[in-house]
């Protein structure tokens, strides 16, 4: 079995942020934890977000030139097992984040990884903000686009209804 990715981006999302790449060049994703802007992905300019020492680098996504994932170290904590998959639907986006003039809004969705490929994973340790600062990159994983959020994130199957007698 392959590496998973720890962070995917539907294609509906990738379009819009190539659009926003054309506007505002490289730019960046950090999942946001959480208070004023909820728990959402911000995109940002890249370099204008700062990475903190901390920090996990989810991926890079393969759009343009590459889209670095960041979340926060104690948040990755909580979501470790988690593959993080943005989307994007109608909204106004988060406080500071590129989109918002779009009428679109970045979503976080999420899948939980397979015993297996969390074994995988606790093998390769993520990038941290002071590794990625020294020159350390992931290692390259595929394409980290798919077609729509259910291709990542398939929706459970509805269980029969019990008769009552």
């Amino acid at each position: 079995m392959d590496l998973p990715n720890r962070a995917l981006i539907t294609e509906a999302a990738a379009q819009l942020l190539r659009t926003l790449q054309s506007r505002h060049g490289a730019l960046m994703f950090h999942q946001s934890g959480g208070c004023c802007d909820g728990s959402s992905p911000m995109c940002y300019p890249d370099g204008e977000f700062l990475v903190g020492d901390r920090d996990i680098l989810l991926g890079t996504l393969d759009v343009g030139d590459g889209v670095p994932v960041w979340i926060s170290g104690s948040q990755f904590e909580a979501w470790k097992h988690t593959q993080l998959v943005i989307d994007v639907v109608p909204g106004r986006g988060g406080g500071f984040s590129l989109e918002t003039p779009e009428g679109m809004r970045f979503l976080s969705r999420g899948r939980a990884f397979t015993e297996e490929e969390n074994r995988l994973l606790e093998a390769d340790p993520p990038v941290t903000g002071s590794r990625y600062e020294r020159g350390e990159r992931p290692r390259e994983s595929g394409t980290h686009v798919v077609a729509e959020a259910q291709d990542a994130c398939p929706i459970p199957a509805a269980r029969p209804a019990i008769a009552h007698s």
